[in-house]
């Protein structure tokens, strides 16, 4: 994205700020919270009045701030200042400009340094690098994105059980949770409560009938306590708007036929609602990156997004061939070649997804490498951990995919998944979903699984690292597996051990084997040489920079 004013984070009480009161003073990083008052009456006042606010400072920057409706006549909006020394005065406007409690409302604030200790805050708001191969911070601290799949959390789960879970993933290495903004099947039913076998919480009231129109705001509410839970744990939430793929169930997704104007509208409203804390916007969820309303979505955040998030697409496991589910459905053929709008402004970077068969497939995230112009890779769905029935890609297998698939190319990060946890099952035995979708566990006791803490071990082993602009350079190491900044930071993953030749490297680095199960070094010295060989015929990891 190519926006040129970018922000910063958020502390988790927003200020309230009423239209025209004093100049207030605020954090960078923190939300400001400014709330308006209708004086019209709107029969639904989410689709019948557009709001929005300029803010702008004694440079001259601007920051372009969209507005959402909290229920009632209240909207809001939600803004960061970028710096710490500036005073923001802003200005409201509403596509109904005789609203004089929306449109032509005015106030100020001024900024100053961030005083909390969350590092995810302090280093601020995310967006590409400029090799677009990853993710930075706004302090420039490289965020190699170390994801998980609790996908139902905004529909299904409490807040209690987000902090039990945010808690966990954080000790584990994990930053980053993708997550379906709503339950997006159509022909879901169950009670309309959280944390209930069968039951799912809805955001809007008409998406059994193919459309997203009557919100309901207590909703988004909730999903404020989710994400403010999630960011106190420094995990990103990244924001699927309505699913285009499988869905929760299977039953019908919306994200294939809606309406594209109710699409990018919603998507408006979570950049409103959310775009002010740090946030991913994945914008096509699980098909080919064509469904209605994908393309205009990315344009209006290119538009709308004054801080540049990263914007991205998520593919199913077809790319150049169609399925055999997909043959008698021709709205799911998916010849995407992994690279849907490639050269469009506003993508930032592109997943694959490899499937749940227990393979260990690797050519999808080389190819989306090469592709030209660059963006960021990942593979964004590898195999779930006790996929079909508990049986597939258990234990090891999905250490070993994470760090193959850094080494492949997929450089802005790994992301791992748990049978029953991504549909947040509330307990073992909930039915709904046949047996290669999940597995006879609840959502705690699939949250344990093994597999979890080699997924995250990426995360712990290189926090510290700059792998900002780091390219995939196999030829340097003679075909072996090797991500390198030549001449001053190189990664290579040997999965049975042995050993590995870089050429051109110089002496003088520090070097280290690490085990990637825990995390642990085993040998530590100085390159003098350019040969090394690992500790034993195990998994390592050979870490060579200045530490």
């Amino acid at each position: 994205m190519k926006n040129t004013l970018l922000s910063i984070y958020c502390v988790f009480l927003p200020i309230a700020l009423f239209s025209q009161g004093p100049t207030l003073t605020t954090e960078q990083w923190a939300t400001l919270e400014i709330t308006l008052i209708s004086n019209s009456e709107y029969e639904n006042p989410y689709t019948d009045v557009e709001v929005w606010a300029s803010f702008t400072n004694q440079k001259a920057d601007t920051i372009k701030r969209p507005a959402f409706w909290d229920g009632d006549n209240i909207w809001k909006i939600r803004f960061t200042s970028p710096d710490s020394t500036s005073t923001w005065s802003w200005l409201s406007y509403a596509s109904n400009k005789e609203d004089n409690g929306l449109h032509g409302i005015t106030g100020s604030a001024s900024s100053k340094p961030y005083s909390g200790d969350n590092q995810l805050l302090a280093n601020g708001l995310l967006k590409m690098a400029a090799g677009n191969r990853n993710v930075i911070q706004q302090s420039g601290k490289s965020f190699l994105l170390v994801g998980d799949t609790p996908w139902a959390i905004p529909f299904r789960a409490t807040v209690e059980q987000v902090s039990k879970y945010a808690q966990d993933r954080q000790k584990k290495g994990f930053n980053a949770a993708l997550l379906m903004s709503l339950q997006p099947d159509m022909g879901a039913t169950g009670p309309d409560a959280r944390n209930t076998k069968l039951g799912f919480k809805r955001a809007f009231e008409d998406l059994s009938n193919g459309h997203i129109n009557t919100m309901n705001p207590s909703y988004f509410q909730t999903l404020d306590q989710i994400i403010d839970e999630l960011l106190k744990h420094e995990i990103v939430p990244v924001y699927q708007p309505v699913f285009h793929g499988f869905g929760w169930k299977g039953l019908k997704v919306l994200g294939n036929t809606i309406v594209p104007e109710e699409y990018v509208r919603y998507c408006k409203y979570l950049l409103a609602r959310y775009g002010s804390k740090p946030a991913i916007w994945l914008i096509a969820g699980d098909h080919d990156g064509n469904d209605p309303g994908v393309k205009e979505s990315g344009e209006m955040l290119e538009a709308w997004d004054s801080y540049a998030q990263p914007t991205g697409l998520h593919y199913n496991p077809c790319d150049d061939y169609v399925a055999e589910w997909a043959v008698n459905d021709p709205s799911k053929h998916c010849m995407h070649y992994n690279k849907t709008h490639q050269d469009k402004a506003w993508l930032d970077f592109q997943w694959a997804q490899t499937g749940h068969d227990g393979a260990h497939i690797y050519h999808k995230v080389e190819k989306m490498y090469d592709n030209i112009p660059t963006k960021g890779v990942a593979n964004g769905e590898p195999t779930y951990e006790g996929m079909n029935d508990g049986k597939n890609g258990l234990g090891w297998w999905q250490g070993e995919e994470a760090w193959m698939q850094l080494m492949h190319g997929g450089t802005m990060g790994i992301v791992y998944g748990a049978a029953s946890l991504w549909q947040w099952k509330i307990t073992a035995d909930e039915e709904g979903w046949t047996a290669w979708s999940s597995q006879p566990k609840s959502w705690e006791e699939a949250m344990e699984m093994e597999g979890s803490v080699y997924a995250g071990m990426p995360g712990k082993i290189l926090s510290d690292i700059d792998m900002t602009n780091i390219e995939r350079r196999w030829d340097l190491a003679d075909g072996n597996p090797l991500l390198a900044k030549p001449g001053s930071l190189y990664i290579s993953f040997l999965k049975d051990g042995g050993s590995i030749e870089i050429k051109t490297l110089p002496a003088g680095l520090d070097y280290k084997w690490i085990n990637p199960k825990n995390g642990v070094v085993a040998a530590s010295g100085t390159t003098k040489k350019v040969r090394f060989t690992a500790p034993d015929s195990n998994p390592w990891v050979l870490l060579i920079g200045r530490f």
